[in-house]
């Protein structure tokens, strides 16, 4: 923006201090100046050569600097040349126009009219056009109308400020005032009006695309005796940037900004007084200070009397990285924080009315109102209420949650329940700890969990009809970072049986790929319920076994330890007979790449609908997509995994060892659909 006001001005310094009417009756003068300052610039290696034939009223004018330095500005040139006719007009007035260049850069056309009364210039290049205009009454004064000016022009200036930014479009329209009294700080005020323009930084923490806008400015350059300030105030008009984890998508109305900042000799820049008015959607007003690239002090209130264009305008960067990017809101919210020393002091959050529902079903909340507040110090006591909402698709019931804070931690004052899946979810001693010291935020709490219905949850998240209950209780839960990691285990009456869960922990539990980790031990599971429910032919008897290092990502699995097989024991003290029926077999046969062992029994094999069998035993360790199988014990190249007993005697034994864990899917969806025929070795 100024770079054409300081060479200008240079030029016009030069002009002064030659005396170029003195010069008019010689037909060649040259002048050599080794510095020449001014209140904005400093010429280095000045040279001036003027070329006039007598009884001419023009003359041929060379000027030319060695460096140029504006250190208010930011601006530093080298190999300055001006090169004009020189015009005399009537009452001692001057004129000259011609190409402006710095280096080997593309030239300007520079055009300087004078008398006594004072200077008039304009600066050219492409549609961008910057007039100036000085009067001998007011020296310290130079009104400058900028119009179409390309934003690069403005990137020595921004760089005292900002020096990472780079620009990389946008034009500028401007009416300044500025004002370089001898002695004195740099000023310049007035409108500014901003449009397309585009910024980024060298690691793309912070860019910005298609931003416009109208501003009152006013600018102070402390140099190196006072404090650099600023004020800005007026319209931001559209556009869209990102800064950190921040995305902004402005829109169409008006966006109300107003901004002052200070830079104290040696110190970080401070902003005593920031605004931000969007309409209902957002209206924050506060002060800041920085250290370095973090924020020291923070003064901030928020206010949102609409929360449903949030997610889109101001919140979708930090909602991705929470996986939450479809979240919908409606509702009212309030907020105030209070940072101290780079310490988050005080918090807190009034919410009016509040629903949340994830476009993709995993979460929702209805009627989310009261007060959350965090203090760093005293205690203070707030609460938080809501009608109902689901998780997964699963309904939970209403809840009021009585927060205390102190000491940097918001805690339950005491525990809650929440009726949720046909039984009761138990919080207790919830810990909350907000983001410090580099740290993320920590969340710990209690869980005891009473009576779920099993079968309700398997029919909402699409399972097959399961039944039983889920109890437990889950001494310590903690999350950080995205990962959420359970103490103790939980029980699951499933099948007539228990299934043991221990070693739980979740990664993303609402972002990409979320992932899932676990050990469980099965224990007296009714084979008949479970195969009855899997379409899995008939088999009476209990199962035992164990799923070691189970690892499901994105809720697909893809890597476990696993290994069942039946418990005679158990089945004797149940009363059970061991029996498989034929569907079983073939069922069996065709998901462990087997076959049926023994030449007349396997021939006779299809006149039966059921046998007894002494033990059934299978194994899958996945890795890789690859399942490595096992059975009973070793039998030749292959593996038992069926043994009979009495007659027919029936063996079934499996030769594959290694099969693709997508096949293998398939081969448990056929043998579900009874898509399967007996292979009789």
């Amino acid at each position: 923006m100024l770079r054409p006001m300081l060479t200008l001005l240079c030029a016009l310094a030069v002009l002064g201090a030659t005396g170029v009417p003195a010069m008019a009756a010689t037909r060649v003068a040259e002048a050599r100046i080794e510095r020449i300052d001014t209140a904005v610039a400093t010429l280095h290696q000045v040279q001036v050569r003027l070329a006039w034939a007598p009884g001419d009223d023009s003359g041929d004018l060379t000027l030319r600097a060695g460096r140029v330095e504006a250190p208010d500005l930011g601006y530093r040139y080298r190999d300055l040349e001006w090169h004009c006719p020189l015009q005399r007009g009537d009452g001692g007035a001057w004129r000259c126009e011609g190409p402006l260049r710095s280096g080997k850069g593309r030239a300007f056309h520079l055009a300087v009219a004078f008398d006594a009364q004072g200077t008039d210039a304009t600066l050219a290049q492409g549609h961008g056009r910057l007039e100036l205009r000085r009067r001998a009454t007011t020296p310290d004064l130079t009104t400058i109308d900028i119009t179409r000016v390309p934003l690069a022009w403005a990137r020595a200036l921004l760089a005292q400020a900002w020096p990472e930014a780079q620009l990389q479009g946008g034009t500028l329209d401007a009416k300044l005032r500025v004002r370089a009294p001898e002695g004195e700080a740099l000023q310049v005020a007035g409108t500014v009006a901003v449009d397309g323009a585009a910024v980024d930084t060298p690691d793309a923490s912070i860019a910005g695309q298609g931003l416009g806008g109208r501003f009152v400015v006013d600018y102070r350059a402390g140099g190196t005796r006072a404090a650099t300030r600023f004020d800005l105030e007026g319209n931001l008009l559209g556009g869209e940037f990102l800064a950190g984890n921040a995305y902004v998508a402005l829109p169409s109305s008006p966006v109300q900004l107003r901004l002052q900042g200070n830079k104290p000799l040696g110190a970080d820049w401070a902003f005593p007084a920031f605004a931000w008015r969007d309409d209902t959607a957002l209206n924050v007003a506060g002060s800041f200070a920085l250290a370095g690239d973090s924020v020291y002090a923070l003064d901030l209130h928020l206010r949102s009397g609409d929360l449903a264009p949030l997610r889109d305008r101001y919140l979708s960067g930090w909602l991705g990285l929470a996986g939450l990017s479809g979240l919908d809101m409606t509702g009212a919210l309030e907020l105030d924080v209070r940072i101290s020393g780079g310490r988050l002091q005080q918090a807190g959050a009034v919410l009016h009315h509040v629903d949340m529902t994830d476009e993709r079903g995993r979460v929702r909340f209805e009627g989310l109102d009261g007060t959350a507040t965090f203090s760093a110090n005293e205690a203070v006591d707030s609460a938080l209420h809501w009608r109902g909402g689901q998780l997964y698709g699963l309904p939970f019931g209403e809840a009021h949650l009585p927060l205390r804070s102190g000491n940097g931690e918001l805690r339950l004052r005491e525990a809650v329940a929440v009726q949720a899946f046909g039984g009761s979810l138990r919080f207790e001693d919830l810990v909350l700890r907000p983001p410090a010291a580099g740290e993320g935020m920590r969340l710990q709490f209690g869980l005891a969990l009473d009576r779920l219905d099993i079968g309700r949850l398997a029919r909402t998240l699409g399972l097959p009809a399961f039944e039983g209950e889920l109890s437990g209780r889950i001494p310590t839960a903690r999350y950080q970072d995205q990962r959420l990691d359970f103490d103790g285990g939980l029980a699951m009456q499933l099948f007539g049986g228990t299934v043991q869960v221990s070693s739980l922990a979740l990664e993303r539990p609402f972002g990409v790929a979320p992932s899932v980790t676990a050990d469980l031990a099965l224990d007296d599971i009714d084979l008949q319920a479970l195969t009855g429910v899997f379409g899995f032919g008939s088999i009476a008897g209990k199962l035992d076994g164990r799923i070691a290092g189970l690892r499901l990502v994105d809720w697909t699995p893809t890597a476990f330890d696993a290994e069942l097989h039946t418990d005679r024991q158990a089945a004797r003290r149940a009363g059970i007979r061991q029996r498989i029926s034929q569907r079983a077999v073939q069922d069996i046969s065709s998901v462990g790449d087997a076959s049926f062992a023994g030449s007349l029994q396997g021939r006779l094999i299809g006149l039966f609908d059921d046998f007894g069998y002494r033990d059934i035993g299978i194994s899958c360790r996945l890795a890789n997509q690859v399942c490595l199988m096992g059975g009973l014990r070793a039998a030749g190249a292959g593996f038992t995994i069926v043994e009979g007993a009495g007659l027919p005697r029936l063996i079934v034994v499996g030769y594959n060892r290694l099969v693709d864990w997508p096949t293998l899917l398939e081969r448990l969806v056929a043998a579900g659909r009874g898509e399967v025929a007996p292979v009789v070795q």
